[in-house]
């Protein structure tokens, strides 16, 4: 009878821990009530009201020379002997180009990332410090299919393009600084776009350009970084613009940190009065801000931006990342004439770089917190939805092919039980699905 009650308890135990691991782990994919402690760099500025006038953004669709007519001007089919299947420019994917190898660059270059210390000393003395050492310790929690590849390999930009095309996203979000300006951890590399705007025009991928807070970056210097921009790319055909219902064609942006610079000096670029203003000018267009508090809606209307999307993957982590929040945020959108770009994310784990944030790791349950949040944002109707990311492989938000990899002093995570090419066939399907549920919105 005793030996009978020992089983029983040790049956009920095991079922207590397994019931508590399964809760641990949809919990990923419950939004949080909180607003997380921030990585390193997030300052807020506010700023002042100011006059504004902007492009009907709800005329805007996404657009391409190659569309398909019909209900929506979003998509390009290409036929194939096997089958018909097309890329929908109205999913946009965040693309970095930022990664050095010794093959072509002569050394690792962000592979070799600096384990950032925590601003808190205390806290700081309790983590590993210093540098990754590539190829086999790299600065991520994944390893890539490629290995750790230098973002000048032509094959390399070759294959990115082809996995983007995989998984149907039309617009490639590029990472981008003026010429000779890096990230603290990188080196130059705007002399690579026209390498990526031809890789990506042999595959019909659009390219957007994402621009980066580098130091100095003021609403002058902005106007000058569009005309350098429109004036060197803008013919190109990978070079990608909005389409309005009245024929309009207008570039897209999107502005990075943007809450660094107040609202009343964006004012002076985005708005008609502006001492330096690009409304009205060959260089107008649409231009969209990062919202990370829910103050920023506000500033983002003064400043005369066209519009604001999340960015960041770890849902719960800021305001404008928590997928609870986004259908507020359309509404305020919708009210004010804005657009609102959701940025949904297969997971987040940034520990390699940070290895003091692990409150903000998101795990993926196998391709589930993914699903939930593009349903998150596909719930919203948004003219656009963006993906973060491709690669950027510092916080696990990538997309690309990822394998399993295990070296003498690092256990990388993986897809599995799932393929390499698992995000890009979830993307693919998610994109499909979000432009049938488009047609039935137009009904």
């Amino acid at each position: 009878m005793t030996r009978l009650r020992r089983k029983a308890l040790v049956a009920l135990f095991l079922f207590t821990l397994f019931i508590f691991g399964t809760m641990m782990g949809l919990r990923t994919l419950k939004p949080s009530d909180g607003f997380s402690d921030m990585a390193p760099g997030l300052d807020f500025t506010g700023g002042e009201h100011s006059e504004r006038r902007r492009p009907d953004n709800k005329d805007l669709q996404a657009s391409s020379p190659q569309s398909e007519t019909g209900n929506s001007d979003t998509k390009v089919v290409f036929t194939r002997s096997d089958r018909e299947y097309s890329i929908f420019y109205d999913v946009h994917i965040f693309y970095y180009l930022w990664y050095g190898a010794p093959s072509m660059d002569q050394k690792y270059i962000h592979w070799d990332h600096v384990l950032v210390p925590h601003w808190d000393p205390k806290i700081a003395a309790s983590h590993a410090q210093g540098n990754h050492l590539p190829p086999e310790d790299i600065a991520a929690s994944f390893y890539p299919e490629l290995g750790p590849y230098s973002s000048r390999d032509p094959s390399v930009l070759e294959n990115h393009m082809s996995q983007i095309e995989e998984a149907a996203a039309g617009v490639l979000v590029l990472s981008w600084y003026p010429p000779g300006v890096a990230d603290d951890h990188g080196e130059p590399t705007e002399d690579l776009v026209p390498a990526v705007l031809d890789a990506a025009h042999k595959h019909s991928i659009k390219v957007a350009f994402h621009i980066q807070p580098y130091k100095g970056r003021t609403e002058q210097s902005m106007h000058d970084n569009i005309r350098y921009i429109v004036d060197k790319y803008g013919q190109h055909g990978a070079f990608y613009r909005l389409r309005s219902s009245t024929g309009r064609v207008v570039p897209l942006f999107y502005v990075y940190d943007s809450y660094l610079t107040p609202s009343d000096s964006w004012a002076e670029l985005l708005t008609p009065k502006g001492s330096h203003t690009v409304r009205g000018t060959p260089y107008d267009g649409v231009f969209v801000a990062l919202i990370v508090e829910e103050r920023h809606k506000n500033d983002i209307l003064a400043s005369g931006f066209d519009g604001m999307y999340t960015y960041f993957a770890s849902n719960g982590f800021s305001f404008g990342s928590s997928h609870q929040n986004w259908k507020a945020i359309k509404t305020f959108c919708d009210t004010n004439n804005l657009l609102f770009i959701p940025s949904a994310g297969p997971g987040y784990v940034d520990t390699a770089v940070r290895p003091w944030n692990n409150h903000n790791t998101r795990n993926r349950v196998n391709g589930r917190y993914y699903e939930t949040s593009l349903q998150a944002a596909l719930s919203v109707r948004p003219e656009i939805v963006t993906v973060t990311s491709f690669n950027q492989w510092h916080e696990g938000t990538q997309i690309e092919k990822a394998v399993p990899k295990k070296t003498a002093t690092r256990l990388y995570l993986d897809y599995l039980p799932n393929q390499p090419e698992h995000y890009l066939e979830l993307t693919r399907q998610w994109a499909e699905n979000f432009n049938k549920e488009k047609d039935k919105w137009l009904l």
